[in-house]
This record gives C-alpha cells, sequence and structure tokens, in this order.
C-alpha cells in the first residue's frame, strides 16, 4: 500500500508536557507574587493609568544562560534606580523569526548547531525565566510558535507579536488569550493598519484549536486582551518615531475605539538597523512625552553585555561573551547612561 500522509515527515518524537515542565522546573510561591505584582504595574501603564513609561530592555536574543543571567542582574540594579520614571522589562527573545534561513532561538536549537534539542531548549528557556524572575525582575517574550506559551507563560510579564506575524490570525488568537499585555509591531513596510486591527481583534473573545498544560490537543476559548497596544518599529521607507508618526497613530486608535497606548521600538527600522542610533530614537521619546505626549507607554532596546554583534561560529565555545549573535546591540555601558539620562529628564517633568 502506498504511503499517503506524513511523506515529508522525517521524524516524530513525544515532547515532555507543559504541566510536567512546570513540575520539573516549578515556579515558587515568592516568585509568583512578585510576577503578578510586575503584571499588575505593566497593566495599569499601559492603561495610561499610571504616568510612568515601559523599558523593555536586553539582547536581541538569548544564546547564553550566563550572560544573560549576568545582564538581568545589572538590569535589576538599574531598574530600581529609575523605578519611579519607569518599569524596566528584560528582553527575553527565545524565538527569532527567519525571511530565509538563519539560527531561530534557543528553544528550538539550544547548542547553536543545528541538532534542534527543543526538549532541552524549552527547559533552558523557563530555566532562565524563573531566575531572572526570582530577582523581582519582569520578563518579556516575543510569542512566535503558538505551542510555546504554554510552556514559559506563567512566568512571562509581557509579550510582543512581530512584524511578521501581527497579520496572522493564529497570533491574534494566541495574544487574545494571553494573561500579560501584548504589543503588536506594525508590519515591515511601515503599515499602521495591520498592528492596529490586530489590537482590537485580540481585543475580542476568540476560539481555536490548541494544547491544554496536559499536552492534550483542546479547544481553546479567550474572553479577550484589553492590553494590546501598537509598537512602532519603522518601515521599509523611514523610521516612524517621530511626533507626526506618533500622533497619527494615536488617532488611528482612537478613532477604532481605543485608548492609544504606543511604545516605541528604538532598533530595526526606526534606527535604520543601525544600533549606535538607539540612543537618538530615545531622546527623541523622551522629548515627546516632555512636551505633553500621552499616547507613549514606552520604549524598546536592543542592548546586550556588550556591544555588536558576532557570526554563529561552528564551536560555540569560540564566541565572543556577551555580544549578540543576532541583531547588533549597545553594550551595557551605554545602555545604563542612555537610561540614566531619559530618567534624569523626566524628573525634571515635575521638578
Amino acid at each position: 500500500m502506498s504511503i499517503i500522509t506524513d511523506v515529508r515527515i522525517q521524524s516524530i518524537t513525544p515532547l515532555i508536557s507543559p504541566a510536567a515542565l512546570r513540575t520539573q522546573l516549578r515556579l515558587d510561591d515568592d516568585a509568583a507574587q512578585k510576577i503578578l505584582g510586575n503584571r499588575q504595574q505593566i497593566d495599569r501603564i499601559i492603561s495610561r493609568e499610571d504616568p510612568r513609561i515601559l523599558g523593555i530592555v536586553g539582547p536581541c536574543s538569548i544564546h547564553d544562560k550566563k550572560a544573560a543571567l549576568e545582564y538581568a542582574q545589572r538590569l535589576k540594579g538599574l531598574a530600581d534606580r529609575v523605578s519611579d520614571r519607569m518599569l524596566l522589562i528584560m528582553r527575553t527573545y527565545f524565538e527569532k523569526p527567519r525571511t530565509i534561513l538563519g539560527w531561530r532561538g534557543l528553544i528550538l536549537d539550544p547548542h547553536l548547531d543545528g541538532t534542534y534539542d527543543i526538549a532541552y531548549g524549552l527547559e533552558l528557556a523557563r530555566d532562565i525565566l524563573l531566575q531572572i524572575s526570582t530577582l523581582g525582575l519582569p520578563v518579556g517574550c516575543e510569542m512566535l510558535d503558538p505551542i510555546v506559551p504554554q510552556y514559559i507563560d506563567d512566568i512571562v510579564c509581557w509579550a510582543a507579536i512581530g512584524a511578521r506575524t501581527t497579520e496572522s490570525q493564529t497570533h491574534r488568537n494566541l495574544a487574545s488569550g494571553l494573561s500579560v499585555p501584548v504589543g503588536f509591531k506594525n508590519s515591515t513596510s511601515g503599515n499602521l493598519t495591520n498592528a492596529i486591527n490586530a489590537v482590537k481583534s485580540a481585543a475580542s473573545p476568540a476560539s481555536f484549536i490548541g494544547i491544554d498544560t496536559d499536552g492534550n490537543s483542546s479547544i481553546l476559548r479567550t474572553t479577550g486582551n484589553d492590553k494590546g497596544h501598537l509598537i512602532l518599529r519603522g518601515g521599509s521607507n523611514s523610521p516612524n518615531y517621530y511626533q507626526e508618526y506618533v500622533e497619527e497613530a494615536a488617532a488611528m486608535m482612537e478613532d477604532m475605539d481605543m485608548i492609544p497606548s504606543i511604545i516605541i521600538d528604538c532598533s530595526h527600522a526606526n534606527s535604520r538597523k543601525m544600533y549606535t542610533r538607539q540612543k537618538r530614537v530615545l531622546r527623541s521619546v523622551i522629548d515627546q512625552i516632555l512636551r505633553g505626549d500621552r499616547s507613549i507607554s514606552g520604549f524598546m532596546l536592543e542592548s546586550n553585555l556588550n556591544a555588536g554583534n558576532q557570526k554563529l561560529h561552528s564551536d560555540a565555545s569560540q564566541l565572543e561573551y556577551g555580544v549578540s549573535i543576532t541583531d547588533a546591540c549597545i553594550g551595557w555601558d551605554e545602555t545604563e547612561q542612555i537610561i540614566m539620562d531619559a530618567y534624569e529628564h523626566l524628573s525634571t517633568k515635575e521638578a
């Protein structure tokens, strides 16, 4: 008899259930309370009930547990210093969307060698998130694979849907059921409509097929996520962090009966993919806030222990410590400096 199913499937390997991994790497009560408190603060900032702003700051992608935890320790210290004006969230991205080919992130390829030890990747990602959350530092992830959140979403405090997946109904459904605020990035072309429609869509109840924590295929029904917001990341023709673009985005959200809540991505097309320009974008963001813009709820920075990036080496032991293997990042010293500069400027607002 001819084979007519799984013709292109090389192998199928059972995966640990989300419930089993959560038991293996358990979130303790103290960390859970810290996460809950951070989520509540983020909710209020996104809703513009809290005048502070969010700062989603960290590596373009995490590939090294030791470096990630060192970065988290430093960021926690900085977060405590600026907490009356901004709430810092560590960018902990474990999945990387690819236009064609490339390393797809720590969860899918934790050994950085194309072996795709996904079971270990899930375990490693959860372990990293647990250790960071124990510090009381909130973490934020891009949600790319719709199954992955079941393994980590109890720890996450903020989530993003990327420019390539904002139009996806699967990701809008996913966002509608997440327990945290979700930012939708505008399309790579710079189009805002798709992302604003996504925010509106995710606020509505949805029903879709997914898995439960035991790994069973299930129908998931959601209540909708009222903490969706827009992330401006620039487009193929120009950046979109300037005041006129922010005002346009806010007006479009108001036209759809939404409270404008906008995060400015200081990297990607807004910096023309030149990481050293992120400080320019952040300065503009702070200036707009000081001039009275209430729609801006935060900013994003791609930052690592050391500046720049490096190619993924066939021998991971040869990689330079604390340097990105995906997009180039600013180093820690510059990160600390520009965030403190932003904080000091914000502190003059009510002086």
